[in-house]
């Protein structure tokens, strides 16, 4: 019975040495270049903002497609990939999400259907891979 018990307290012992040994720093991401305001008209701003767009509507329970209105600030971070950080504002349009095409909708003018929303997305991107994952996304009715 002893010998399990030392093997236990040999083992613990191990563990604790192995997590009090890990470098906190190590799983931090390096930021190459800081965060810069950019043009909301790059091409790779664009590319992000659809991508973001796109996994809005698909995760939004509201049966309308949601469409940019204004595109409040974009800011780039170079780390070990380009991170996009753009602030907009949305609305519903007239587009049910069971549509086919998006290129005829307009911002929903019915007032009872009128809805706006200010987003913030964080878009990772290696556009050169085509490669893009919505990193955070924050969202609160205007």
């Amino acid at each position: 019975m002893t010998t399990s018990w030392g093997f236990c307290f040999h083992l613990i012992t191990i563990l604790v040495a192995l997590v009090a040994s890990t470098d906190p720093d190590k799983n931090k991401v390096k930021v190459l270049r800081e965060l810069k305001v950019i043009n909301a008209s790059n091409a790779n701003v664009k590319q992000c903002l659809w991508f973001a767009m796109q996994e809005y509507n698909k995760e939004s329970e509201d049966k309308y497609i949601f469409q940019v209105i204004k595109t409040v600030q974009t800011q780039l971070q170079v780390t070990d990939r380009l991170e996009y950080f753009i602030d907009v504002e949305i609305a519903r349009s007239n587009c049910r999400k069971l549509s086919n095409g998006t290129e005829n909708c307009v911002i929903q003018e019915n007032t009872k259907l009128e809805k706006k929303v200010m987003c913030s997305f964080l878009v990772g991107a290696l556009p050169w891979n085509g490669e893009f994952t919505v990193m955070k996304k924050q969202c609160v009715d205007a």
